[in-house]
């Protein structure tokens, strides 16, 4: 079975580009969304298995999208993303309760099956 994904992203050419390549590696998106109160309403609607989250929205930090979604039973995994490396945000990573990082330069299906693992 697919692990379908929600991307949230700002930039609607990384949602564009991250889709297709996402799906192309066996993932389902079953949706996008350009900032934080369109994530929430597209997890409410559609409960994705996972949630590719940009750090920087234009509505509200990443690592505070990302502390509401986990804080929940039942809740998808988080994977954060960003076009700057890991080691500039420091703890928010781990303080946010996503399972991971992966900066968007280096993003693939590979390595988010292997963060979820």
């Amino acid at each position: 079975m697919k692990r379908t994904i929600l991307i949230v992203d700002d930039h609607p050419v990384f949602r564009a580009s991250a889709r297709r390549m996402l799906e192309a590696e066996g993932f389902e998106v079953i949706g996008e969304a350009q900032d934080a109160q369109s994530a929430f309403s597209a997890l409410r609607e559609r409960k994705p298995d996972v949630v590719l989250l940009d750090v920087q929205l234009p509505d509200l930090d990443g690592f505070d999208v990302a502390s509401r979604i986990t804080g929940d039973a039942g809740c998808p995994a988080v994977v954060l993303t960003s076009s700057r490396d890991g080691s500039d945000f420091g703890p928010l990573i781990a303080r946010s309760g996503a399972r991971g990082f992966v900066p968007k330069s280096e993003l693939s299906g590979n390595v988010l099956a292997a963060i979820l693992e």
